[in-house]
């Protein structure tokens, strides 16, 4: 059994454990929903092998990383969602990615809205970023409904830009 982090109404999310690799492949491995991560492709058995090693290494460093994604009502996972610090910067920063027969029902609203509160709460991270596709409007919308705000456009080295997006804690 996996540790739980959070529940929705929906959704269930946990620590990801090695026996979730075929899972990953299937949300990871989607070539076309893979347009939007990372360097625009489909992961590989090996990388989806490494990324599950670098999560639970994630787990014991930080307290925090990547979770599965549970549907509540069948036990299935959905997709995945977490907080992580890619190449090591210094902010937390929200990814997430669904299974593409789960598109458009709110739930990567959900995950990321209860992901944010989950690092504000339990990790005491009063700053939290998500970094997308200047282009990718979709997710755009999932980040400001989930409480994020828009912040700057990035110029990269490439020549390529990335619209980041904050999300700061609220003050009692």
């Amino acid at each position: 059994m996996s540790t739980i982090i959070f529940e929705t109404p929906r959704l269930i999310a946990r620590h990801i454990v090695p026996t979730d690799l075929a899972e990953m492949l299937l949300v990871y491995g989607d070539e076309d929903a893979m347009r939007w991560v990372g360097d625009g492709t489909a992961i590989t058995g090996d990388e989806a092998v490494h990324w599950i090693q670098v999560t639970l290494d994630n787990y014991r460093r930080r307290g925090y990383g990547m979770t599965a994604l549970v549907w509540r009502e069948s036990g299935e996972i959905v997709g995945f969602c977490g907080l992580v610090h890619p190449g090591g910067q210094p902010e937390a920063e929200i990814k997430y990615a669904l299974k593409r027969s789960y598109w458009g029902r709110g739930i990567a609203t959900e995950a990321a809205s209860a992901m944010l509160a989950y690092g504000s709460q339990r990790h005491g991270l009063g700053y939290i970023i998500a970094t997308t596709a200047p282009e990718n409007v979709v997710s755009h919308r999932v980040l400001l409904k989930a409480g994020m705000s828009r912040g700057q456009l990035l110029r990269e080295s490439d020549g390529s830009s990335t619209q980041v997006f904050e999300w700061h804690a609220k003050k009692h």
